[in-house]
């Protein structure tokens, strides 16, 4: 602004636009004179002090109005959502200062580990997949598991992050359930390209699973029919239990400990009597959970190819074990189960595994 000045007669005239104004009409903003329609269009008050200032100098939002002092001297930015909140209101975090909002939202960015929200299901159809993928290395991080959230949960709330006490330095991201076509069509690539540029690892630690939970509802109509699958399901997997440990990228005493075998038996009711005398979470089938079974065998892992053939598996298990009788599941060798796979994230990884067609094939490297 070019200042004006008043001339000998003692007229004065507006700092801003050069119209002559009244001596009763003018007001002032440090050294400026400004006339009432100036005023109007370009300066507001502060709502503490009552101090008249230009807009572009007012600490504003669409709550608050103020004056430099008063903004330094009793508000603060809320550090997440950057509105204008008095000091007696703010909420310290970390380090940080937060409204309320944010700060109950940030608060629980990163769960306890027995925290076990209501389930929300996704996708149409009857079988629901629920997943935790463990991560570790790159911290058990605020802000990098809001960095991961912010991606998962762009649409929905499909994922929350927990603390697990079993990793060094990391999280576990958890998902409510979802069909495996909603899985295939989800953030996962995204989710695993954050979490790896913020330096997580899973398959390259030795802490690291991911756990596949499968809705009981969608193994029978009654509960002795879903009894009835899933001791085919436990013969499957103790049959074929060499296959499944090399499909798992796990070592035996890896297994061992994080996903034990219940011990091969001569028939599937056999297998889910030796299974009930020694319920555990620590087994490769975890039947703990009254509405879930967990498949705990598979070691974590952040490449994407990897992640969706593990669920395509244990999908493949499930269709198998619900479909076919004792006598057949008895009678199915594992060259007869992957003959028929038809998914190619699970051929490209049965492969890979050298579990398919014993042929070589380039592989990137897993995270």
């Amino acid at each position: 602004m070019d200042e004006m000045k008043t001339t000998t007669d003692n007229q004065l005239y507006c700092t801003h636009c050069g119209c002559a104004v009244d001596e009763d009409e003018f007001s002032t903003v440090g050294e400026d004179i400004l006339c009432p329609e100036c005023v109007a269009n370009y300066c507001c008050t502060c709502e503490r002090c009552g101090t008249l200032m230009y807009d572009d100098d007012a600490y504003s939002d669409e709550y608050h109005c103020l004056c430099d002092s008063c903004f330094r001297n009793h508000y603060i930015h809320c550090e997440h959502c950057g509105r204008i909140i008095h000091n007696d209101d703010a909420f310290e975090y970390d380090g940080s200062f937060y409204c309320s909002e944010c700060y109950s939202q940030k608060a629980d960015i990163i769960h306890e580990y027995s925290y076990k929200p209501d389930p929300v299901f996704y996708g149409n159809g009857s079988r629901f997949f629920g997943v935790e993928l463990e991560i570790d290395i790159g911290g058990r991080d605020d802000d990098n598991a809001d960095s991961i959230l912010e991606i998962a949960n762009a649409c929905d709330d499909c994922i929350y992050i927990k603390y697990d006490g079993s990793l060094n330095d990391g999280m576990e991201i958890v998902s409510h359930p979802m069909t495996l076509d909603y899985h295939l069509d989800y953030y996962w690539e995204d989710i695993m390209r954050e979490c790896v540029r913020l330096g997580y690892r899973s398959h390259q630690t030795s802490t690291c699973g991911l756990h596949v939970h499968v809705n009981r509802t969608s193994l029978g109509a009654t509960e002795s029919a879903q009894e009835a699958t899933i001791s085919r399901i436990l013969y499957f997997v103790e049959t074929h239990w060499n296959e499944l440990l090399k499909f798992s990228r796990r070592s035996e005493a890896a297994m061992n400990r994080w996903a034990s075998r219940y011990g091969y038996e001569s028939s599937p009711k056999k297998i889910l009597d030796k299974a009930k005398e020694r319920y555990g979470r620590y087994s490769a089938v975890n039947l703990c959970n009254r509405n879930t079974i967990e498949f705990r065998l598979f070691r974590g892992t952040l490449k994407l190819n990897t992640f969706i053939a593990t669920l395509q598996l244990v999908n493949r298990i499930c269709d198998v074990a619900f479909a076919l009788s004792d006598e057949e599941i008895q009678g199915l060798s594992w060259s007869d189960f992957v003959a028929a796979v038809t998914e190619p994230e699970l051929i490209q990884y049965l492969k890979e595994r050298r579990l398919y067609i014993n042929e070589t094939i380039n592989t990137e490297a897993d995270m």
